[in-house]
């Protein structure tokens, strides 16, 4: 059986996988990545500072991700975060496996198996 830690991973991957693919499309400050993923699922992915701001110190950190200061649309100092080359390639990878984990997982009690 799983433990909270193995939960932990799961939703820090899946987090830091759809910062990934916001930041495919080129440099956004920290609420702009909140906004394009709450956007981009119809409202149905909200992400808090509390998640997002440690998700993006982890991906500083492995330099999937790099930063810089420039000023917002609202004339804000921000930092602006964009992909770096290690970062997109991680970002193939985890679209890879993720697509490989929702196909097992629509087909997981499509049918009934014998017991």
């Amino acid at each position: 059986m799983a433990d909270s830690t193995d939960r932990v991973d799961v939703l820090q991957v899946t987090l830091e996988l759809m910062i990934l693919r916001v930041l495919r499309w080129g440099p956004r400050h920290g609420h702009g990545i909140a906004t394009a993923i709450r956007q981009s699922s119809n409202d149905d992915i909200r992400v808090e500072g509390g998640s997002l701001y440690p998700a993006l110190q982890r991906l500083l950190r492995d330099d999937l991700i790099e930063a810089t200061w420039g000023v917002s649309s609202n004339n804000r100092r921000a930092r602006f975060y964009t992909l770096t080359r290690a970062g997109r390639r991680r970002l193939v990878e985890q679209e890879t496996t993720w697509s490989r984990l929702v196909r097992a997982m629509q087909l997981i009690g499509k049918k009934p198996l014998p017991e």
